[in-house]
């Protein structure tokens, strides 16, 4: 695949301006970063991109984390961006994670956010049975099921309780969506089945932060704490009573996060 995955610039434009590049979870999109965005901007050059598979960048991606790799640093090329501070969100921080071991030269810092350092058997099982479900969606069955088995396990009751209404709307539009999307899904969900990172995080070179979640149930803390073992000189936040979905339900306390390891660098 030559073409380049959508993306969006924002932020600084001065020739001084350090370009931070955000990836997305498995079912994020751009826009998904809007609650982090605006201090971001003001202090980087900031890019964000779909994964191929993804809503803004349709079609159906190879099955694997390395595939995913090769696009971004396409993309990077396209840019003319040499360098660039990571931050991934689970999957994008899979991306990331591996992007650094393969490419150090390209990595300015990296930042993982409620990833993990390898897919076990217990988590590819549940991974295994949303890929299902995508499929029978992409064959013209209920899409708002993903929603259905993904929500309880990425975000706290009480937020669910709290989002009831806005979250039936998402389901109603989420249920809408081509069966491109649905297929591209179900690929991205297919290259975590056997991955593990652990024997490559020894090359990553660059400064790397790993935010954990306490109550994270997607990718539980433990491999926070692996994950940060592994890298040299890795720094480790877990954040108490967290989700998976860290980054919406306590997005103020990840741009802190992400923010202080970012200037720290600077100094």
């Amino acid at each position: 695949m030559t073409d380049v995955l959508t993306h969006r610039v924002t932020g600084r434009t001065d020739q001084d301006a350090e370009p931070l590049l955000l990836l997305n979870g498995g079912l994020m999109s751009i826009a998904a970063w809007d609650r982090l965005i605006g201090p971001l901007e003001a202090s980087f050059q900031v890019v964000r991109c779909d994964f191929r598979g993804q809503l803004l960048s349709p079609g159906v991606p190879e099955p694997r984390i390395e595939a995913h790799v090769e696009d971004v640093v396409r993309l990077l090329d396209a840019l003319g961006l040499e360098q660039v501070h990571m931050a991934g969100v689970s999957l994008g921080g899979l991306v990331g994670t591996r992007l650094a071991s393969l490419h150090p030269e390209r990595v300015r810092s990296l930042a993982v956010i409620t990833s993990t350092e390898r897919v076990t058997p217990a988590m590819w099982e549940e991974s295994a049975q949303m890929r299902q479900i995508a499929r029978e969606a992409a064959e013209g069955g209920d899409g708002g099921r993903v929603l259905d088995f993904l929500l309880p396990r990425t975000y706290t009751a009480e937020h669910l309780a709290a989002q009831g209404e806005a979250l039936g709307f998402y389901r109603h539009w989420v249920a809408g969506l081509p069966a491109v999307w649905f297929r591209g899904l179900a690929e991205i969900l297919s290259a975590l089945e056997g991955l593990d990172l652990t024997p490559h995080l020894g090359a990553i070179r660059s400064p790397t932060l790993i935010v954990g979640a306490e109550g994270d149930r997607t990718f539980p803390p433990e491999h926070a704490r692996a994950l940060a073992a592994g890298i040299p000189g890795a720094r480790l936040e877990i954040v108490p009573g967290g989700s998976h979905g860290l980054i919406v339900e306590q997005s103020e306390r990840v741009l802190e996060i992400l923010l202080d390891f970012l200037r720290s660098l600077a100094s």
